[in-house]
């Protein structure tokens, strides 16, 4: 039962590789990106357009609407449903997405710990009134180890540590297991490396992209459709951003550049990740050779196309 993962940074070229290890083996694929979940949100995630797919399958992709939240155990179960029905018929299953944690529940035996609403109401309520930087402070306060892992500007990831820590009495860390359980002991995991010189040029070629084919006009519509209602949808990168710029709060130049930053940002912090996983194989050069390293090393290398 063939279950490939290919994981890394933005801008790396996954989404181009996934298609063609799915054409070559036959395969479809499931999305661990946690943005594209989202209905609508398409130029800003950079998600392939139906055309795009060369009429490979793909699962997890707008599966939530723009005001619900999106969990790793949400993602945890739906995923692992796919993935079980797919290796199930024999089908080759191909994940792809930049979303490191929603890879590592995905694979390995992680348990989450339960809500609790009200606290977790309370503590947003209390974000509103306070800031994100007073909440972050908090949280380095009572869990250093996780306020260095978890960014400023990711609120709602702030806010659900705190809410683990008051609900358990235990630092945000001690609620994920450290070691490598697999729930899928056969998968083969990829991930692609760019110089970093080279993938901060795609990234800036990206955003100025996005804002040629339509992204603000695509946030507009968003947020006429309750995008700000969406905890976890409206604080996407450039989307953040975009509607700042709504409010008068900054230009729309100055939210191209705060998008091509905090994108760059993101793309390291993914990197990070991503090395802590040892079960891991580095990919780096040609396309052609990634495609033919990863064919091999998962024993399909004498599939070819049809």
């Amino acid at each position: 039962m063939t279950l490939i993962v290919i994981g890394g940074a933005t801008a790396t070229g996954k989404s181009s590789l996934a298609l063609d290890v799915a054409e070559r083996l036959g395969g479809e694929i499931v999305n661990a990106d946690s943005m594209q979940l989202y209905r609508g949100m398409d130029i800003g995630t950079a998600k392939l357009a139906i055309n795009e797919r060369r009429g490979i399958p793909h699962h997890m992709l707008d599966i939530l609407d723009i005001k619900e939240d999106a969990t790793v155990a949400y993602y945890q179960k739906m995923s692992r449903e796919i993935i079980d029905g797919l290796l199930a018929r024999n089908v080759p299953v191909i994940v792809v997405g930049g979303t490191g944690l929603y890879i590592k529940a995905l694979l390995d035996e992680l348990n989450f710990p339960e809500r609790n609403p009200q606290v977790r109401e309370r503590l947003f309520a209390e974000s509103d009134e306070l800031g994100a930087q007073a909440m972050h402070q908090r949280l380095a306060t009572v869990d250093p180890e996780a306020a260095s892992q978890i960014p400023e500007q990711n609120l709602r990831r702030v806010i659900r540590a705190l809410e683990v820590i008051e609900i358990t009495g235990e630092p945000y860390a001690a609620s994920l297991p450290r070691d490598e359980r697999s729930y899928y002991p056969q998968a083969k995991q990829f991930a692609i490396t760019v110089d970093r010189a080279l993938l901060n040029k795609r990234i800036e070629e990206r955003v100025e992209q996005m804002w040629a084919t339509g992204f603000l006009e695509e946030v507009t519509r968003l947020d006429s459709e309750g995008l700000r209602e969406g905890r976890t949808a409206r604080a996407a990168i450039g989307y953040a951003q975009v509607l700042d710029a709504l409010d008068g709060q900054i230009s729309i130049e100055v939210a191209k550049e705060e998008t091509i930053v905090s994108t760059r940002q993101y793309a390291r912090r993914q990197g990070t990740w991503f090395t802590r996983d040892s079960r891991i194989s580095w990919l780096e050069g040609p396309h052609e050779r990634l495609l033919e390293s990863i064919l091999a090393s998962s024993g399909n290398s004498e599939v070819t196309n049809s």
